[in-house]
């Protein structure tokens, strides 16, 4: 494991690290994050094929309110790190790893959110005083942190000896790696069940019912489905009487809120 290889994971553990606050490029989501972790190692193959299949576990990851979801970017690249790093191990095993990563990231993340609350506070007083460059500085620093809760913890996974982890994979009973996998297999569902939950309407129904059909008796991929799913959508709105009338009659002063609320 060469050096460069080394920094390139570190820095994209702490990017992903920042990316689970900010949003921005989506650094934090496991296709991409094991895809680019992956990629570090020359294995971006099976960093892929485990990041697409954390993803669909953290489908029905998000922030409530008050209540923060399990830490993906954490989960995903220290799986990443353990499958196409020096310890080689199976996919499966990574994925079931997954699990109790991001519990272990949720528990890092809270703990930095924790110690952000000082950090705002502080920016605040800095405010007051019209010094906007400290209260800037400290809004760096608590993402500063949220960069390294991520990355210290992977660059020691780097650093721990591939036999040991292997050892430590055996040393654990085999109803508990295959319980953290049909626990991660409901996981699944319950993402799909939230996705489908919010986009539930009863006009969107017999297109949800149309994909499985046609999925099954066409025997088609997901890239076709996507195509065919844009497509139908955009003829449906091309062809729906709410849209084409907003579109024909551009005076009636309806907003595309109303529009949807009708809808």
């Amino acid at each position: 494991m060469s050096v460069i290889t080394i920094i390139l994971v570190i820095l994209l553990a702490f990017l992903a690290g920042c990316e689970s606050v900010v949003d921005q490029f989506q650094l934090h989501q496991p296709i991409v994050a094991c895809t680019l972790v992956g990629l570090a190692f020359g294995e971006p193959t099976k960093g892929a094929i485990l990041g697409g299949t954390l993803q669909l576990i953290a489908l029905g990851w998000m922030n409530i309110g008050a209540s923060v979801a399990p830490d993906a970017a954490f989960a995903s690249v220290a799986s990443a790190i353990l499958v196409c790093g020096p310890a080689k191990l199976e996919t499966s095993n990574g994925i079931a790893l997954a699990i109790p990563f991001a519990m272990a990231g949720l528990v890092l993340t809270i703990a930095v959110r924790t110690l952000a609350i000082f950090i705002v506070h502080l920016a605040d007083r800095y405010a007051d005083r019209a010094n906007l460059f400290a209260a800037e500085a400290l809004h760096f620093f608590a993402l500063l942190m949220q960069g390294l809760r991520v990355a210290i913890p992977s660059a020691l996974l780097l650093f721990l000896p591939p036999d040991q982890i292997t050892a430590v994979l055996n040393s654990v009973p085999d109803v508990i790696i295959k319980g953290l996998q049909i626990g991660s297999g409901f996981v699944v569902v319950i993402g799909y069940a939230m996705i489908t939950n919010m986009m539930a309407t009863p006009r969107l129904w017999p297109f949800f019912y149309l994909g499985f059909v046609v999925a099954v008796l066409a025997d088609i991929n997901l890239v076709a489905m996507g195509v065919i799913g844009v497509c139908v959508a955009m003829i449906y709105i091309s062809l729906a009487p709410e849209f084409s009338k907003k579109a024909v009659s551009g005076a009636s002063g309806d907003s595309l809120d109303s529009i949807l609320e009708d809808y």
